[in-house]
């Protein structure tokens, strides 16, 4: 077992829940229960998911739980740009959560290969 505490993506996972709140609190109320529920749900799940994996026994577990996180990070993009596209943040914003979001995906294929290895 890891203690996904430690984990420095787990703990970059946690800032990204945070400003994704952020940006989202711009985007119009009636997408409360759409765009914004949705946005919110996606950088959550990758969080649990590293929490989830890292509690399970063996590595190709803990594996699996990073690769359904990583989908997670995918969306959380595809969210970005969609929000983007609908000028509920702007260009910079979205450039910036993008970058963040890959810096995350870097670091959680490196983890996955080196957890491969052990």
């Amino acid at each position: 077992m890891h203690n996904y505490r430690e984990i420095k993506i787990w703990q970059r996972a946690r800032v990204l829940v945070k400003e994704v709140y952020l940006v989202t609190k711009q985007f119009p109320s009636d997408e409360l229960y759409g765009l914004i529920s949705q946005t919110r749900r996606a950088p959550v799940s990758i969080v649990l998911n590293i929490a989830e994996g890292a509690g399970r026994g063996t590595n190709k577990d803990f594996n699996h739980f990073l690769h359904i996180a990583k989908g997670s990070l995918f969306e959380v993009e595809s969210l970005m740009i969609l929000a983007c596209d609908l000028e509920y943040i702007s260009e910079n914003a979205k450039e910036e959560m993008l970058d963040k979001t890959s810096e995350i995906v870097k670091m959680l294929i490196a983890f996955q290969k080196n957890l491969s290895n052990v």
